[in-house]
Formats: C-alpha cells, structure tokens, sequence
C-alpha cells in the first residue's frame, strides 16, 4: 500500500490518495478529495495493471484515461500523483517526494 497526499495549489483542494496492490498484479485507488470534481472516481480505478500504467506513455493509461471524465482543469497533478503512488505500491519506484515549486 502507499499513500500520498496531493496539495493541488491555488485551488487549495487536498487529495489523499491510498493505493491498495493485490497479490493478482493488479492494483486499486481510494481517493479522499476535497475537489468536487473528483467524487466517484476512485469507483472506476478499482482494477487497474500497475505495468501497464507506469509504463504506457503518458495520457494513454486508465488512471488519464478515467481522470478526461472528472477533471476539470488540465494542469490537475492528481492523476500523476495517483500514477506515483501505483509505482511505490507496487514496488516499480521508491517513495521519494516530487514538487512542482514557483519561486
């Protein structure tokens, strides 16, 4: 399992976003999330294959392909911090933060 929480900016909504890998190779998300926009997502990534969407090239996996349908706004980093916590969960990457940082 791994859980990352998502800080989405100046919308200031809060995502906690659980990861839960089954011994089948696949994997499912549970999403917690102050946006509005994403209630309900989490009930069309129940069965996700964690190589096939760490390793397909971007905006062509489940989790993008899902998030088109919820997501209102383009430069939304909660469908990549969903896809980084598929990566830890099930042992493709080590858990190490990633920022986006204006200065």
């Amino acid at each position: 399992m791994a859980k990352v929480i998502v800080d989405g900016g100046s919308c200031r909504f809060k995502t906690v976003i659980e990861i839960i890998n089954h011994e089948s190779n696949i994997c499912s998300v549970i999403l917690q999330s102050e946006c509005p926009n994403f209630t309900g997502m989490d009930q069309e990534l129940k069965e996700i294959d964690p190589f096939k969407e760490c390793f397909s090239k971007i905006g062509a996996g489940q989790v993008y392909e899902v998030a088109r349908k919820y997501c209102k706004h383009p430069g939304c980093i909660v469908p990549s911090g969903i896809i980084k916590a598929i990566e830890v969960a099930c042992g493709l990457a080590l858990p190490q933060t990633a920022e986006i940082r204006f200065e």
